[in-house]
């Protein structure tokens, strides 16, 4: 069964798109811990990071760099977090997270953003990455 990620690459399920490129996809998570919470995907499916291959493995960093880069440009942050959990989804993906304190905490409440705000941010972070 294809995990939530990969069906929203097939287009089976809606996403605040980001950016795309042939081997990966941004997109807002949909339970941010901070406005502009972006996921970062290879768009074939692999459970586990580690597992990539090489090629594969460094262009989805050198993507997330790109992310990472328009996030700062457009939402207020001091920098822009990374986290590598890979449990809940079992597709391989990068969390880059707006940051304003020292912590990536995710026990904290998540978001609850309204449909327009995300389609905003998705937005300004789409505009910022096109100027890269």
């Amino acid at each position: 069964m294809p995990s939530i990620f990969s069906r929203i690459v097939n287009g089976e399920l809606p996403c605040h798109r980001i950016a795309e490129e042939q081997r990966y996809m941004a997109f807002l998570d949909v339970m941010p811990l901070e406005k502009g919470h972006t996921l970062v995907i290879p768009k074939k499916e692999t459970d586990y990071i580690f597992d990539l291959e090489p090629e594969e493995y460094n262009g989805l960093w050198i993507f997330s760099r790109k992310i990472a880069a328009a996030i700062g440009n457009s939402v207020p942050c001091k920098r822009v977090g990374i986290a590598v959990i890979g449990l809940e989804v079992p597709h391989a993906h990068i969390h880059l997270i707006p940051l304003n304190s020292g912590t990536i905490n995710f026990s904290l409440p998540k978001l609850k953003l309204a449909e327009k705000e995300m389609q905003e941010i998705a937005a300004k972070i789409r505009k910022a990455y096109s100027l890269l």
